[in-house]
């Protein structure tokens, strides 16, 4: 598997990730995640709507926790015909207590913690730590990537309005 060294760093200190770059214009990697429920669940089966996919390392962290409500709060006024996927390598039984207790109801959450098979499909895996680094990716509704960000500093909240303003021009 591909390394990616110094893309991101935590707290200043260089990590790597690890698979291949994923670019605006390719499709977006299918894998299959873990629902809250145990029930798994296809990033595919989300084709036919517009995609905001926000990867976090963990739900249970100060920063994560800020990116994930923001997006529920932008959930809330989108439309049907989008859907907000929080990925992390959080337990779904540690997912869904974060999520009743953020009275977070408009995100969807996943996760990745089986075998980390989005993380690797889409080059979001941190390699010293086994979690997914902090991104934001819009599929539109074919699949096809257009617009992601990989936050330099894992520690750092990504470009909210940079994507809100990406998703308008879907």
């Amino acid at each position: 598997m591909k390394e990616r060294k110094g893309i991101i760093t935590f707290k200043g200190s260089p990590l790597t990730l690890l698979g291949q770059e994923l670019k605006v214009g390719q499709m977006l990697p299918d894998a299959t995640l873990t629902a809250p429920d145990l029930s798994e669940v296809k990033i595919s089966s989300f084709r036919g709507k517009t995609l905001i996919v926000s990867t976090v390392p963990s739900l249970d962290t100060g920063v994560c926790d800020l990116q994930t409500r923001r997006f529920n709060a932008e959930a809330k006024k989108l439309g049907e015909q989008t859907v907000i996927l929080t990925i992390s390598m959080d337990l779904p039984f540690a997912q869904s207590r974060w999520c009743g207790a953020a009275g977070a109801d408009a995100v969807k959450t996943a996760s990745d913690y089986k075998e980390a098979e989005f993380a690797k499909a889409s080059g979001l895996l941190i390699k010293e730590l086994h979690l997914l680094t902090r991104s934001v990716i819009i599929a539109d509704k074919t699949g096809k990537i257009v617009y992601i960000q990989v936050v330099p500093e894992v520690a750092t909240e990504p470009d909210y309005e940079a994507a809100l303003a990406a998703l308008k021009k879907i």
